[in-house]
């Protein structure tokens, strides 16, 4: 037999990946695009600060990071008032998420989430062999109540929430999320993917022990802090869970380049007040450019704003696809009913000017090759 043997497992998976890249499909269309308000990416920028440690950083590039993140891992941890046994740094929460699965879950383990939330925490517990079991949102808001119930009715090891949510935008406060971990049932673990946190409204991060053994929390340097091209992201979480990740973490995944960007962006909080101001201004912005089409914007604590389009799937999947083509880059939620909708990032004034032009024109040609 010639080439490599599979696992039965990867085998048996399909073949496909849950986010085509905006340069993928740049490269499809044979041009860039205009705007690029699909990635939730901040096209607000890193802080001057964090660009300046980079590029500082650069000529020491010959060597690998600190392993152990030591001074970006003590940052965090004075900022957040827990020690640095409390702290992981990762390759953002997307490679946070696989080692946590990979820590926990099992060929047939059971896995709880909500039916259209994230998918990529999909991909590592399928890849892993898991269980998925979903349940639906509550309109446009994940369920905290029937995600607890749910874990304890198939006897999840792992549940999956994010607060703020992606891909609707909307968000719970810091009460119904401390209710929702204290419900979580013995040998299950909530994974609390505040990736938007820093974007949201004050009181939506919840007042957590940070010892407490029922949940990781899941922060990122990509949004409100603008890197996501570095890739870091941390965790929060008690000292036992956090050590067992050095058993299997890539010990040289953070660069010497990124922590020190990472690092300097965290401590930039005028940086950040500014990119909170940007994001406000821009989700006001869309929301009066979807309005003026007739379309109707979902609340937002986060830097994109999801949008009703007014129909089904297919009417919103013919507006994206007039976006597209008139090179404005934007997604769309998967799962019906939120498939509705369209999802675009909050960007610059040019960025928007861009969607404001396209948008009526995709409209009108979306409704007519839809008959909505």
């Amino acid at each position: 037999m010639r080439g490599p043997r599979y696992t039965d497992l990867v085998a048996g998976l399909p073949a496909s990946v849950p986010f085509v890249g905006p340069e993928a499909q740049e490269r499809a269309r044979g041009a860039p695009f205009a705007a690029r308000l699909g990635a939730n990416e901040s096209r607000f920028g890193p802080s001057p600060a964090a660009v300046a440690a980079m590029a500082a950083a650069a000529a020491d590039a010959w060597m690998y990071g600190d392993p152990e993140v030591f001074d970006l891992r003590a940052a965090i941890a004075a900022q957040h008032g827990v020690s640095p046994a409390h702290v992981l740094v990762g390759e953002g929460i997307d490679g946070i998420l696989g080692n946590l699965v990979r820590l926990l879950v099992a060929p047939g383990d059971a896995v709880v989430t909500s039916d259209g939330a994230y998918p990529t925490f999909n991909f590592h517990v399928a890849g892993f062999g898991g269980v998925l079991h979903k349940v639906p949102y509550r309109g446009d808001h994940e369920d905290p109540v029937a995600l607890v119930a749910r874990a304890a009715e198939v006897g999840a090891k792992l549940v999956y929430l994010a607060n703020p949510d992606n891909p609707m935008g909307s968000w719970h406060d810091g009460a119904t999320i401390a209710a929702m971990v204290a419900a979580v049932p013995d040998g299950c673990l909530l994974a609390l993917d505040e990736a938007y946190v820093d974007l949201a409204p004050e009181g939506t991060a919840a007042e957590i022990d940070p010892d407490d053994p029922r949940v990781i929390r899941l922060r990122t340097f990509s949004k409100g802090h603008g890197l996501a091209g570095l890739r870091v992201g941390y965790a929060l979480a008690a000292p036992g869970l956090i050590a067992a990740f050095d058993k299997v973490r890539n010990h040289f995944g953070i660069g010497r380049v990124a922590q020190a960007g990472a690092l300097a962006a965290l401590q930039d909080r005028a940086w950040l007040a500014h990119v909170r101001a940007e994001v406000v201004a821009a989700r006001a912005r869309i929301g009066a450019i979807a309005r003026a089409n007739g379309l109707v914007p979902l609340a937002s604590a986060t830097n994109f704003v999801t949008v009703d389009c007014g129909g089904d799937g297919a009417l919103a999947r013919a507006v994206l696809a007039g976006l597209v083509a008139r090179g404005v880059f934007v997604r769309m939620p998967f799962v019906a009913p939120h498939d509705r909708c369209i999802r675009i990032s909050c960007g610059t004034e040019a960025d928007l000017a861009a969607l404001a032009a396209a948008l009526p024109e995709a409209l009108a040609e979306a409704r007519r090759l839809t008959r909505a």
